[in-house]
C-alpha cells in the first residue's frame, strides 16, 4: 500500500490523504476499523484521477458520500476509501431553467436548503434524508412518496474504464433503491435535478411537515444507518419486526429500535459483528413467523 499512498498523495496533495483512519468517524453507524488509505479529493478533476489510478492499477476501493447507508467491517477495509463527501459538494442553482446542479458529495439537506431558499419545489422529501446525492442516486432514495427518480434529469459518471458518460431520463433505470449506477457499478460524479417554481412558506412547510414525521417516528438520537430492511412487496418491514416480538431484541451494543422496528440503533458500543448477528436472527425470525 505505500506505493499506492505515495502515488496518491502525488495526485491529490498531502492535505487530501491519510492512512489507518478509523472508518467509524465517517459512519453514521459509528462502525469500523481502519481503512489503508483514505482520499477526499478536493475536487471532480482529481476525482476523476484518483478513480482512474485505483482503476488501473486494480486497487480496491470503496467509495462514501456521508456514510449514512453503511456498516463497515471492525477489521476495517484493505484497499483505499475514496471520501467525496468533505470537499465536492458544490451546489448551482439555475432560476431560468427551475433546477439545481450539484456534485455527488452535497448533502440532501443543503440541495434542500438551496431549493428554499430560491422558491423550487420537489426536493422537500429528502431534506431530513442524512445522505450526499450519490449515494442517494446510486440507490434510489426517497421518503413520503417521492424518490431521486422524481427530479434527476441528467447525471455525469464514470464507467469502469473511467470514461465519464452523461446518463438522460428514463436511462437512469431507477426502480426500488435500485439504478443503472448501482446496476452496472457507475461512479456517480454530478447531476442536474429539475424542480418547480413555488411559495416560499409552501415549502418551507411542507419540510418542517416531513420533519415532524421523522423526529416522531425515527430513533434520530442513536447512531443508526437508517431502515435496515428493503420493503417486501405488500408489507412493511418494521411492521413485521414489530409483529415479530423483536422491538428492543439486542445483540450486543446492536438494538432493534423501541420507536421503529425497522431501525437497528448503536446503543453505544455496538460492533459491525453484533449489527450482522442482529440482523440474521431478526431475517430467522421474521421468516419463522411469517413463511
Amino acid at each position: 500500500m505505500n506505493q499506492h499512498f505515495n502515488e496518491l498523495r502525488g495526485i491529490v496533495g498531502d492535505s487530501y490523504i491519510s492512512t489507518r483512519v478509523p472508518l467509524k468517524q465517517y459512519t453514521s453507524f459509528r462502525i469500523g476499523g481502519p481503512a489503508d488509505i483514505i482520499v477526499f479529493p478536493p475536487n471532480i478533476e482529481l476525482l476523476k484521477k484518483v478513480v482512474s489510478y485505483l482503476s488501473q492499477n486494480q486497487v480496491t476501493r470503496l467509495l462514501i458520500g456521508n456514510g449514512t447507508n453503511l456498516l463497515v467491517s471492525d477489521q476495517g477495509f484493505r484497499g483505499v476509501v475514496v471520501h467525496t463527501g468533505k470537499n465536492l459538494k458544490t451546489i448551482q442553482v439555475q432560476e431560468d431553467e427551475k433546477c439545481i446542479y450539484a456534485q455527488c458529495g452535497a448533502l440532501l439537506s443543503a440541495i434542500a436548503a438551496a431549493a428554499l431558499k430560491n422558491n423550487l419545489g420537489g426536493f422537500e422529501f429528502a431534506s431530513g434524508i442524512p445522505g450526499t446525492l450519490g449515494g442517494a442516486l446510486f440507490m434510489n432514495a426517497g421518503a413520503y412518496g417521492s424518490t431521486m427518480s422524481d427530479v434527476a434529469v441528467s447525471t455525469t459518471a464514470l464507467d469502469a474504464q473511467c470514461n465519464e458518460v452523461t446518463v438522460n431520463g428514463a436511462d437512469h433505470d431507477f426502480g426500488y433503491r435500485s439504478s443503472c449506477f448501482r446496476k452496472n457499478n457507475l461512479f456517480i460524479l454530478e447531476s442536474k435535478l429539475q424542480l418547480y417554481s413555488c411559495d416560499y412558506d409552501t415549502i418551507k412547510e411542507k419540510m418542517r411537515d416531513l420533519n415532524m414525521k421523522r423526529k416522531s417516528s425515527q430513533p434520530l438520537e442513536y447512531p443508526s444507518a437508517g431502515s435496515v430492511f428493503k420493503r417486501p412487496v405488500g408489507y412493511f418491514a418494521g411492521k413485521l419486526i414489530e409483529d415479530s416480538g423483536l422491538k428492543g431484541c439486542k445483540k450486543g451494543g446492536a438494538c432493534v429500535s423501541e420507536k421503529h422496528a425497522g431501525f437497528i440503533i448503536n446503543s453505544g458500543d455496538a460492533t459491525a459483528q453484533d449489527v450482522d448477528e442482529l440482523i440474521n436472527h431478526i431475517i430467522s425470525e421474521v421468516y419463522n413467523r411469517f413463511s
